[in-house]
């Protein structure tokens, strides 16, 4: 039997399991209500019309839809990207747009392009646990973004909106702030946009990509490349995403994409920007009110099942709620026990820490859970945190009067 371990890489030493991907695999479990698996809830899928779009892409341009196509991805997808980032505070034109295989490859091909052993990447604490899967490979070393800067750092990432996990939007001074921190120390800003249409509360904040063209004069000169996705919005499986950043980054983007998976999928992208291209804005609407109520179930069931000590984000958009639980409770023993005596899945909120990790914290999605399902579902997690505490004040109670 051939003995493979001594054969691998070096750089899959750095390479781990994602939980949250392990953890999505409870959710074939009918008994378990789950809060794992930040996914779109499917009823907000467009099927009938992505359905008909397959059949009348493959009808008018069946050739052309099942042919190889440009590694940077499809004129029309990539022009419309480019309009919808002017929009929103970037001019830019589409050979500032490269299509990739969702947001998470575009993390994976900008790791490869920036980092190498010993490079640094400054992250939030918490940060999106995905990311920090796309650039193990790489070999880098992590760094708190809130404190001193290591000469290594060539990267800062960040998700600021409605992050996952915690849920948090960085104000408009923090972002600038971090722009002017970058600038300082020369780092590339990595934003992570993949809940930013899906603010259903409060005003939106300009994204870091914007407020940098602005400063610097143009896309050309900006330092933030801004990752997309249509994964939250239409569909995972289509598995498109993008990346908005000045040509020259482009470029190298596109000639790593070749090695890769030369491009997306033609059809898919077909389809794609025939979605996009008539009611959109009203596809986000119906997806804003659906998550705004379970959003909103989620802080009432919170705030009725909660024991005191126990706090919790209040986000304006996205799909996640980070909790933070008294000290001495553990996540992950934690959703040991929900799984086993409640049934309820959550994820631990370790995992999201690259430095510094706080196992007293666990991140919630409320994106798929209906409401009497987030209810019941908060009740029976907030009976077990309760229970566990007053387990831990019984034993420090004897520990005190000498009989533990």
């Amino acid at each position: 039997m051939t003995a493979w371990t001594g054969r691998f890489s070096e750089r899959m030493a750095h390479v781990r399991a994602s939980e949250i991907r392990e953890l999505l695999k409870l959710l074939d479990q009918p008994d378990i209500l789950s809060f794992a698996g930040g996914i779109p809830d499917p009823v907000l899928f467009p099927t009938e019309r992505i359905a008909a779009l397959y059949a009348e892409v493959l009808a008018e341009a069946g050739a052309q839809a099942l042919q190889y196509s440009v590694s940077e991805g499809l004129p029309e997808l990539r022009r419309w990207i480019a309009a919808r980032m002017t929009a929103d505070g970037t001019p830019c034109d589409e050979g500032n747009i490269v299509i990739t295989a969702g947001s998470q490859q575009a993390l994976d091909l900008i790791g490869k392009l920036f980092l190498g052993r010993g490079s640094t990447v400054m992250v939030e604490r918490p940060t999106y646990m995905g990311a920090l899967g796309a650039f193990n490979a790489y070999e880098p070393a992590y760094a708190d973004l809130a404190g001193e800067v290591p000469a290594a750092a060539r990267l800062a990432y960040v998700v600021p909106d409605f992050a996952n996990p915690s849920g948090r939007t960085m104000p408009r001074r923090e972002r600038e702030r971090l722009l002017a921190h970058a600038d300082a120390h020369d780092l590339v800003v990595i934003e992570d946009g993949a809940y930013r249409d899906l603010r259903f509360a409060g005003t939106a904040e300009p994204s870091l990509i914007a407020l940098d063209v602005a400063r610097s004069g143009g896309i050309e000169n900006a330092r933030t490349l801004y990752c997309g996705t249509f994964s939250k919005t239409l569909s995972p499986a289509l598995r498109l995403g993008w990346v908005c950043a000045p040509r020259a980054v482009i470029d190298k983007l596109v000639l790593l994409k070749q090695g890769c998976d030369l491009h997306v999928s033609t059809i898919n992208q077909m389809v794609a920007a025939r979605v996009v291209a008539e009611g959109y804005e009203v596809h986000l609407e119906r997806l804003r009110g659906h998550y705004r109520e379970r959003a909103s179930a989620m802080q009432t069931a919170l705030a009725r099942h909660m024991p005191m000590g126990v706090t919790w984000s209040k986000p304006q958009g996205g799909m996640f709620v980070w909790l933070q639980i008294p000290e001495g409770l553990d996540g992950a023993q934690l959703l040991e026990a929900a799984l086993a005596e409640e049934r309820v899945a959550f994820v631990p909120g370790a995992p999201f820490f690259a430095v510094g990790a706080e196992p007293n914290t666990l991140r919630l999605s409320y994106s798929l859970p209906s409401p009497a399902e987030i209810d019941e579902g908060v009740r029976r997690l907030g009976r077990l945190i309760e229970g566990r505490l007053a387990y831990a004040g019984s034993n420090a109670a004897r520990a005190a009067t000498g009989r533990a």
